[in-house]
């Protein structure tokens, strides 16, 4: 049996977030939880640790590799990035999911195309999607 190193790597950097969604880490795990679900991808555990005297982190390791997010409600900015492996499993589609979680007035995302050789920097479909809205 052959097997796949493909990947695909997306990060997207979120502004103008509600402070009180990016202080919850208790939110913002049931979501990434949803997130990985609504993906396909298979959750193998989550860690999730709420900063004082604000922000969070969120990590949900994957059977496909990761999700997780980085908070500062202080700044309404959010750090999320989602690496999947394999062709099965899209991370935009996680992606997607907390964008429309917790509506964030800006966003810039790229996606790396992973585990072909050299890595590939392309534009993200959540910027393709934006910008045609």
């Amino acid at each position: 049996m052959e097997y796949s190193t493909f990947g695909r790597h997306v990060a997207i950097d979120t502004w103008g977030v509600d402070f009180e969604k990016l202080n919850s880490a208790e939110f913002l795990q049931h979501h990434m939880v949803e997130a990985a679900e609504a993906c396909g991808a298979t959750v193998l555990s989550v860690q999730a640790k709420q900063f004082e005297p604000q922000g969070a982190t969120v990590l949900v390791l994957l059977s496909e590799s990761h999700i997780s997010i980085h908070t500062y409600p202080e700044r309404g900015f959010a750090a999320i990035d989602c690496y999947t492996c394999g062709e099965t499993v899209d991370p935009e589609l996680a992606i997607e999911y907390i964008v429309k979680v917790l509506q964030p007035e800006k966003i810039y995302a790229r996606k790396l195309i992973r585990g072909v050789g050299e890595m590939d920097v392309v534009e993200s479909d959540i910027m393709k999607q934006k910008q045609n809205a």
